[in-house]
């Protein structure tokens, strides 16, 4: 299983930046989604997670700026990100639950992509 994000670049404050994670590879079901971020000298955080069927978190951070949606014919996660702020500067990284056979599942995670929102 590989995720691959993509999406990620420079914006001003105050812009938009909408973030996409495709899966591929041998899939029997996508569990939960979900988005992190990691700032220079700071530990990951999340900031938006759907598991399947569920409602989505976010934490008051991000909250009402950004929305994570998820196609699941495509196997694919979206992160708009809204009223960009510089602490959102991170390098951002999706995470899923992946099961390859039914009842096993494991946790897969894509390179990351950069975003640097400048004041």
């Amino acid at each position: 299983v590989q995720l691959q994000a993509s999406g990620g670049g420079w914006v001003q404050a105050g812009g938009s930046l909408r973030l996409s994670c495709v899966a591929s590879g041998s899939i029997f079901s996508i569990n939960a989604m979900r988005w992190y971020r990691q700032a220079p000298g700071k530990q990951r955080e999340l900031v938006a997670s759907l598991p399947s069927g569920g409602t989505t978190y976010y934490p008051d951070s991000v909250k009402d700026r950004f929305t994570l949606s998820r196609d699941n014919a495509k196997n694919t996660v979206y992160l708009q990100m809204n009223s960009l702020k510089p602490e959102d500067t991170a390098v951002y990284y999706c995470n899923a639950d992946v099961s390859r056979y039914p009842g096993r599942s494991g946790s897969y995670w894509g390179q990351g992509t950069q975003v640097t929102v400048s004041s």
